[in-house]
């Protein structure tokens, strides 16, 4: 199983300084924990995409390709790009650029995104919320496919024999899809044979394991080659030399986020008592000393049978030096567990997209 990292790169939305200031700030501390997790030898770094004062990642492929020359194993995706709104021939040059740059480390994970404010800023209509995400995959999956393309659909201009460049060293490019627990979303992942990426972050996650049944199933009665499934759990966590500093040094910055989120959406707001609840052996949240977050993977990969854990440790304004040791056991005390366990039950194996 592969383990990685996932962020928005979080900005403060009300700095006290310049939101350039800010912003050159957070990127450059990006930077470095991409570096660290390579160094620590994590396998997978993702990086969103929003277009929002409190997140600095609006241009992932850019971002990931500063990345890409300062790492040599790691593999960079997005986490996500939101194909809906963006043109998939730009997002496949992007990502096949990134892939030469990195020597053959660059994925694409797509999705439709969990916030719509990229809609109306790159004059797309939301009543084609749905369809502009079927079209452009499937653009997108035509552009991977082939150098030369003819495509047509009822929402983009068509192309008519066009090449397009550079191609990927990587060939194909590797895709994931994105999906929040849409049953639709993870069907449609399967018939295409498609990795699929779950985000969990509420709630019993195994509640969320009959969707890759779903998966599986949908992609056997369209004929995909089983062995070629492959599948993510995404989720929100946090590592620190012991339990009770992970959760003291979590809790606030993690709850002011989902608060504000939940203000935006009409959630409740959260409470120390249920994220407490959250962390443990039955919750979504990953949080604690080394030996604790290693349990829980390997226990929820029993579950999943997942190809691939990320976590989102760098959530809200949490300070750089605590992201950095968080990376650091991750990769030198969290992983050695976990691999140790799935090599000795002999499901050592990692993912390839």
């Amino acid at each position: 199983m592969e383990l990685g990292l996932y962020t928005f790169a979080d900005v403060n939305p009300n700095p006290s300084r310049s939101k350039g200031a800010e912003g050159a700030e957070r990127l450059k501390h990006l930077i470095e924990e991409i570096e660290l997790a390579d160094q620590v030898g994590l396998d997978v770094f993702g990086l969103g995409e929003h277009h929002r004062p409190d997140y600095a990642a609006s241009a992932p492929a850019v971002a990931l390709a500063a990345a890409a020359v300062k790492t040599k194993n790691i593999r960079l995706t997005s986490a996500v790009i939101v194909l809906s709104s963006d043109d998939p021939v730009r997002v496949f040059q992007q990502f096949s650029t990134l892939d030469l740059i990195s020597n053959g480390r660059a994925e694409i994970m797509a999705g439709r995104g969990s916030f719509i404010e990229s809609f109306p800023l790159f004059g797309y209509n939301l009543e084609d919320y749905d369809q502009l995400f079927e079209e452009k995959l499937d653009l997108l999956l035509a552009l991977r496919d082939g150098e030369t393309v003819d495509w047509s659909g009822e929402l983009r201009a068509p192309i008519r024999g066009r090449g397009v460049y550079p191609r990927s060293l990587q060939d194909p490019l590797p895709l994931w899809i994105a999906v929040g627990g849409t049953p639709q979303s993870v069907a449609r992942a399967g018939a295409l044979g498609l990795p699929v990426a779950l985000a969990i972050i509420g709630g019993e996650p195994r509640r969320f394991a009959p969707l890759f049944d779903l998966y599986r199933e949908a992609a056997r009665r369209a004929g995909q080659d089983q062995a070629k499934l492959k599948t993510s759990i995404n989720v929100h966590g946090f590592i620190a030399d012991t339990t009770t500093a992970a959760a003291e040094q979590f809790y606030g910055p993690q709850a002011e986020v989902m608060n504000r989120i939940g203000r935006e959406r009409g959630w409740g707001p959260t409470s120390r008592a249920q994220f407490d609840m959250s962390r443990g052996p039955n919750g979504a949240l990953f949080v604690g000393a080394p030996e604790i977050v290693a349990e829980k993977i390997i226990a929820h990969h029993a579950l999943f049978k997942n190809d691939r854990f990320l976590l989102q440790m760098a959530i809200g304004l949490m300070p750089h030096a605590e992201i950095m040791r968080g990376i650091e056991l991750y990769g030198t005390k969290v992983a050695p567990i976990v691999r140790k366990a799935l090599t000795e039950s002999g499901e050592g194996a990692k993912a390839t997209a």
